[in-house]
């Protein structure tokens, strides 16, 4: 699409994830260096109350990061923050979308900005946030 269609209220392609796994909590520990036990030892995790570990906050913020980028490229991504909202459990299938909530343009840059979320399976939002992107007009 044309930056010069979009529309205040169009929606991003939303972006589903596979179901939340003990692997995938492993290998993101190691990827991102986030070795905290409540995210990866059962054990840990029921000692501080909780029935199970847990994805870790950073991982939901990177679904939503590969949600965008999916839809522009990294390079016009100016801003991108979130607020976590709730715990995303093993197991939950969570999916990641958003919105054009504003657009304004100068002579050569369209700005756009986002709402974005990752919502589970049972509608309930974990992470909301928002997002800018500058993109260039594509030359006539």
């Amino acid at each position: 699409m044309a930056h010069r269609e979009l529309r205040v209220g169009d929606p991003l392609p939303s972006l589903a994830i596979a179901p939340v796994s003990r692997l995938n909590l492993a290998l993101f520990a190691g990827a991102s260096g986030d070795h905290h036990p409540i995210h990866i030892d059962l054990d840990y995790a029921r000692s501080a109350g909780f029935a199970d570990v847990f994805a870790h906050g950073m991982l939901g913020m990177a679904w939503l990061g590969r949600c965008l980028t999916n839809w522009q490229p990294q390079g016009y991504l100016r801003n991108f923050t979130v607020r976590f909202g709730g715990i995303t459990h093993l197991g939950h299938q969570m999916t990641c979308r958003g919105k054009i909530v504003e657009l304004s343009h100068d002579k050569n840059t369209m700005y756009i900005k986002l709402d974005i979320e990752a919502v589970n399976q049972f509608g309930e939002v974990k992470i909301a946030g928002e997002a800018d992107f500058a993109l260039p007009f594509e030359d006539s």
